[in-house]
C-alpha cells in the first residue's frame, strides 16, 4: 500500500476504486464533464492542492486531456499541482461492452502495478503524523451527529458546504479528506459553527 501526501484527482468512481487497491491517499473523482457545472468540485481540488498537493491522473483520451486542462486552467498558483499520465494502451475495460471512443484503455483498464509505479514516480512519500494529533474517526463523526442519527446526512452536507467540499461524499470518504486536508481543529470549528444552527 502507498502512502502518498497528494490527493489524486481522477474522472470517475471505478478509476477510484482501481487505485484504491494500491494507496489510502485521499481521491476526488470529478464525476467526468460534471466538473465544469458543479462548483463544489473544483472548490475541493482547489483546497486539497493547497493544503496537500494534487496528483491529476485522468485518462489519456481527448477528454482526460481537456478535464487536466481545466483544472490546470482553474486553479493557475493555487497550491501544488502534479501530474501523472498512463500509457495509451489500445483495449477496452472489462466492465463495458465495447471500447471507449478513442479505443484505449483508462485509469480503471491499468493494472496495479503500471498505477504503482506511476504514482511512486509522481508522488511524495507521506511522513508519519505527529503522535499527539488527533486522527478524525467514525466514532467522532457518530458523537458529533454526521453519522447513525437522524439529522446525519443534513450535517454532514452542511459541513461540506462550510468546508467547499462535494455534497454527496459517504462518512468514509469524508473521514479521509478531513484528516488528509484540513485536520482536527479545523473540522472542529466547523462543527461548532455548524451546531449553532441545530
Amino acid at each position: 500500500m502507498l502512502h502518498i501526501k497528494e490527493t489524486i484527482v481522477v474522472e470517475g468512481k471505478y478509476d477510484r476504486e482501481r487505485l484504491r487497491k494500491i494507496t489510502d491517499a485521499p481521491i476526488i473523482v470529478t464525476g467526468g464533464f460534471t466538473l465544469y457545472k458543479d462548483k463544489k468540485i473544483i472548490n475541493a481540488i482547489a483546497r486539497a492542492a493547497k493544503e496537500t498537493g494534487i496528483i491529476i491522473l485522468t485518462d489519456s483520451d481527448s477528454a482526460g486531456f481537456r478535464i487536466r486542462n481545466y483544472i490546470k486552467q482553474n486553479l493557475r498558483d493555487e497550491g501544488k499541482i502534479l501530474h501523472a499520465y498512463i500509457p495509451s494502451v489500445e483495449g477496452k475495460e472489462k466492465r463495458k461492452d465495447a471500447p471507449g471512443k478513442e479505443g484505449i484503455l483508462g485509469v480503471e483498464g491499468m493494472t496495479e502495478e503500471v498505477l504503482a509505479e506511476i504514482l511512486k514516480n509522481t508522488a511524495t512519500p507521506l511522513s508519519p503524523a505527529p503522535k499527539n494529533e488527533i486522527k478524525i474517526t467514525k466514532a467522532t463523526l457518530y458523537a458529533d451527529g454526521l453519522s447513525g442519527k437522524k439529522d446525519s446526512d443534513k450535517k454532514r452536507r452542511c459541513l461540506a458546504k462550510e468546508l467547499s467540499l462535494p455534497p454527496r461524499l459517504s462518512p468514509n470518504a469524508m473521514i479521509e479528506i478531513l484528516n488528509r486536508v484540513y485536520g482536527y481543529e479545523r473540522y472542529k470549528k466547523a462543527i461548532d459553527k455548524i451546531n449553532r444552527k441545530f
